[in-house]
């Protein structure tokens, strides 16, 4: 190294024990002289120290010389722990994390000496940021459930464990069933509806209108039955349940084509122009009911946790069973047609997901758009008659001439485009 190179990487140690020391003083600020074991000085002073210590083996040709930094760091490790050690027996603390961050920033600032120059100052904000959000994330662990932290773990459980030993190739005699493809996107699917989940949680009751457009990114299914039931009830206004479930319906839409967009870019070309003009057809009905109801108090979104570990198995199952119809069917439109039709009235995501797929393996994009859109049109019609048998003839035939002017102007706007 040159002296420039020394020198910007010293500094770098330095500047990394200074940003963790702002922060560990900031935290500390209101308490009295003497009372902690290290501030924003000592930290940089640590940063520093670990650089040198980083740096003492490259200025030396004698192979011992490789030892001084971890000789360096033990000597450290124990004088700043003993100091720690008596500031918890006099304040009664059993915290360990100033002692932590003090040998953190010490291998960062010998990293910094000898180690990738912008991988350790990245580690240096990451150290800065995880001890600056300390009131939010004991905020968080209190208000997490166990429902969540199990459904988050079983989520890292399938994308970390199951997808990377599951075979990438498929498995049958039909060329259609790839158990990593599929399970990558039951995982997809999964975190989805866990964002959904949480972000209607988060949110909290901020009106129908909101929670239905949040609670459409989970299930528009769910929220359709919900909210036309709590019309029919008189919990909330029908105006408003209206407004809430043609905004589910939207999202739903979109998530539609973000999934089939995701596993087969060609796509978007194709159902945008349908998709567009049955959201905007949608889009205005929703706006006129909200409007015509006023903003009233909200109502909470009954929603149960989506990630349920038996609802993705029965997903799994049913996508592959789409997936090796798909291609059974696959020797002429009408069949695949058909299938996305049947399989749309139960729920519209594997069939868009392996039609999109299949486009991977040498099906037409205008059929998968095609077979997706008829799957989108069958979970429309569905979903008009949960608004009928829960919310009543009133609410559900006007949802479902809603539902029927969105395909009219959906097959109008495909034709315009196909031609």
């Amino acid at each position: 190294m040159d002296e420039i190179d020394l020198l910007t990487r010293a500094g770098l140690a330095a500047a990394i024990g200074l940003m963790i020391g702002i922060e560990r003083g900031w935290q500390d600020r209101d308490a009295q002289d003497g009372s902690r074991v290290a501030g924003i000085r000592t930290f940089t002073l640590i940063g520093l120290l670990g650089g040198i210590a980083g740096l003492l083996p490259g200025q030396t040709p004698d192979p011992a010389a490789a030892l001084l930094p971890g000789l360096f760091f033990l000597g450290f490790a124990l004088t700043f722990g003993l100091f720690e050690w008596r500031r918890a027996r006099v304040q009664g603390s059993l915290s360990a994390t100033d002692l932590v961050t003090g040998l953190l920033t010490f291998a960062l600032g010998a990293y910094a000496a000898r180690g990738n120059l912008a991988l350790a100052a990245a580690g240096g904000v990451v150290t800065a940021g995880v001890l600056a959000l300390r009131q939010a994330m004991h905020s968080f662990l209190r208000d997490l459930t166990w429902n969540e932290l199990r459904s988050a773990l079983i989520l890292l459980m399938m994308t970390t464990v199951l997808l990377p030993v599951l075979p990438d190739r498929f498995v049958d005699p039909w060329n259609a069933i790839n158990p990593h493809q599929i399970w990558l996107m039951t995982v997809l699917v999964g975190a989805v509806s866990y964002a959904g989940y949480i972000a209607v949680r988060v949110a909290g009751p901020r009106g129908l209108l909101y929670a239905g457009a949040l609670g459409g990114i989970v299930t528009s299914t769910t929220v359709t039955w919900t909210f036309a039931r709590l019309a029919r009830r008189g919990s909330a206004e029908p105006r408003s349940a209206m407004a809430a479930i043609l905004a589910a319906w939207i999202i739903s839409l979109i998530r539609m084509t973000a999934l089939a967009v995701t596993i087969a870019p060609g796509l978007l070309g194709i159902l945008l122009p349908p998709v567009a003009a049955a959201v905007l057809v949608l889009a205005a009905p929703a706006a006129l009911a909200w409007r015509a109801a006023g903003r009233e108090q909200a109502q909470a979104l009954p929603l149960d946790n989506p990630f349920d570990l038996s609802m993705l198995l029965r997903f799994t199952a049913l996508l592959t069973v789409i997936m090796l119809l798909a291609r059974l069917a696959a020797t002429g439109p009408t069949g695949l047609l058909a299938l996305g039709g049947f399989s749309g009235l139960l729920d519209v995501d594997p069939v868009t997901l392996s039609m999109a797929r299949m486009t991977h393996t040498g099906l037409a994009p205008m059929l998968a758009a095609m077979t997706i859109l008829v799957a989108g049109a069958s979970n429309g019609l569905a979903k008009s008659v949960l608004a009928v048998v829960f919310g009543g003839w009133r609410l559900g035939l006007t949802l479902s001439a809603l539902a029927l002017a969105a395909f009219a102007a959906g097959t109008a706007a495909w034709f315009v485009s196909a031609g």
